[in-house]
């Protein structure tokens, strides 16, 4: 036995079934619904090529008393996990600004 999905839509005049044109109506929907997300996807990839370009990465940047403890403490032998949790920022920031880190 085939399983099909139910999909309705309630109109305030009553209810809607797709079936016949109303399937063709929501199949066409969701096509201009998957352009639409196609569009905003490359408009976005574009937009972050472009601030690329200008040298923007994006991301707060580390503020250089907190990225001096880490390094001191790295220095030390801590890891980057007991230095994240020690200084209230994340694990993948450690990461991120002491690529060196990979203890």
């Amino acid at each position: 036995m085939e399983c099909t999905p139910r999909i309705g839509l309630h109109i305030r005049t009553g209810t809607y079934s797709p079936r016949g044109e109303g399937k063709f109506f929501f199949v066409m929907m969701a096509a201009f619904a998957e352009l639409e997300r196609d569009m905003i996807r490359e408009r976005t990839m574009a937009g972050l090529g472009a601030a690329r370009a200008q040298g923007r990465t994006g991301g707060r940047p580390m503020i250089p008393d907190i990225l001096a403890a880490a390094r001191a403490r790295h220095a030390n032998g801590e890891s980057p996990t007991q230095i994240a949790k020690a200084l209230g920022i994340s694990r993948a920031s450690i990461y991120q600004h002491m690529p060196t880190s990979n203890t």
